[in-house]
């Protein structure tokens, strides 16, 4: 196990360089730069425009100005933002609930209604449940994700107004319930494409599972068709859904972007495109390397979950 978690923080290292190098190198040598900003001010002059630019450290090699990120990194300090003028760990933490609030529940909705979609479908095979599925899914994947969350305010907020068309909470109220309120439709949105593949992966898996020689030894003998589904099936089946919770982590922060901000969700996704909007390349990294981290920790978990859970499985 020691062994184990040392190989993979080393290639999590190795990852988080190459993420850190590609990024920082896009970032700077994209057109405009981090001086755009300043550019649009009225009466800067070029002279002033190179003061800042030494005074931000800008006018160093792309090389050097890595290295010197990379090195305040490493103690703890992820910069300055170039908008807010603080601390970049301090802008993502005002961001990070939201983010974590609209992930958590739209996961939570997708495991549940995915694993429940796919384990009927499995044993009704080629019904019309079935069917709707299969069609329902392969809907969900076709079209993107802002164009259901464009369909859901329309629907729901602008001709039924059953649910609030954005944000996190309604100004002066901020209670539990105002929160739920305001989470349900991003919530749903976030959620149906990972309900689409999870529903697709546990039906396969379900499948491989629900015609092994164990099953059919636990019908022989005269255990109950739920508890062969539920001990028998189902908790084999689940098995390889654990590592693939850890690798949905991308596509949820993806999706999360683009939900954020179609209901001007005030989390990491809308911060970054903000941030890219502004030019704010100190907090643009931090969320980029912040994303990384995250992603690498997920896939982690699931792969110690799977193992601690699956005997058959061992971590060499």
């Amino acid at each position: 196990m020691a062994g184990y978690l040392v190989r993979r923080l080393w290639q999590s290292i190795v990852l988080l360089i190459i993420v850190s190098m590609i990024g920082f190198g896009v970032l700077h040598l994209t057109p405009g730069g981090p001086l755009s900003q300043y550019a649009l001010t009225p009466g800067m002059t070029q002279e002033a425009m190179d003061r800042i630019s030494e005074q931000m450290g800008l006018n160093r090699p792309l090389p050097v100005q890595y290295l010197d990120w990379a090195w305040r990194l490493l103690q703890g300090d992820w910069g300055t933002s170039y908008r807010d003028q603080q601390p970049v760990l301090t802008v993502i933490g005002r961001h990070l609930f939201a983010t974590l609030l609209l992930m958590v529940s739209s996961t939570v909705i997708s495991i549940a209604l995915g694993t429940w979609i796919g384990i009927r479908g499995a044993t009704h095979r080629y019904s019309k449940f079935d069917y709707a599925a299969t069609v329902g899914a392969m809907i969900a994947l076709s079209i993107p994700t802002f164009w259901f969350g464009l369909v859901g305010i329309y629907v729901f907020s602008l001709n039924l107004g059953w649910l609030p068309a954005g944000n996190m909470y309604t100004i002066g109220d901020g209670s539990l319930l105002d929160y739920l309120h305001h989470l349900i439709l991003p919530s749903i949105v976030l959620a149906l494409v990972n309900i689409a593949i999870w529903s697709r992966y546990m039906r396969t898996a379900t499948l491989d599972v629900i015609n092994q020689d164990f099953v059919k030894t636990a019908r022989a003998k005269g255990v109950s068709e739920r508890r062969v589904l539920m001990k028998h099936v189902v908790g084999n089946a689940l098995l390889p859904m654990i590592t693939l919770a850890g690798m949905q982590l991308p596509n949820l922060l993806s999706g999360a972007l683009v939900t954020e901000t179609v209901f001007t969700w005030p989390g990491m996704g809308r911060l970054f495109l903000d941030s890219l909007g502004y030019n704010d390349y100190p907090v643009v990294m931090g969320l980029l390397m912040f994303s990384a981290i995250l992603v690498l920790l997920g896939n982690l978990i699931a792969d110690l979950v799977a193992a601690s859970i699956d005997p058959r499985i061992r971590l060499a």
